[in-house]
């Protein structure tokens, strides 16, 4: 299992809960539509930031990012077909464009490898 991880942030001027809003209420729905794309998604996670000092108190620098995508794959190679299918690059991306700072954007490719979960339902 390949997991693509994706720091974003929202486009300049977009007030942060309209970027929220509009990924959760209106992007994840439009991507659930496109089978090219959605079919080859093992797993979809939206992780929307928190305004809050909570890192700071904890010792460490608040991310910049408004929110982090996290998509699991079975391979790479479906990762490449999901992101370079026509209906991605017609749909998905110009949808992206809408709400995300896609010059931004920082993406981490990586191999999960469980170590513990509390949560049985992960196990």
């Amino acid at each position: 299992m390949v997991k693509l991880i994706a720091g974003m942030k929202r486009k300049p001027g977009m007030h942060a809960a309209e970027f929220h809003r509009y990924w959760r209420d209106v992007h994840a729905p439009l991507v659930q539509t496109i089978p090219e794309f959605f079919g080859l998604v093992r797993k979809y996670v939206q992780s929307h930031a928190l305004e809050t000092k909570t890192a700071e108190a904890m010792g460490f620098r608040a991310s910049e990012f408004d929110g982090v995508a996290e998509l699991w794959f079975n391979s790479e190679a479906d990762m490449v077909k999901a992101f370079t299918a026509p209906r991605y690059l017609e749909i998905i991306r110009p949808d992206e464009e809408k709400f995300i700072d896609l010059a931004s954007v920082k993406l981490v490719i990586a191999e999960t490898v469980p170590i513990y979960s509390s949560d049985v339902r992960e196990q």
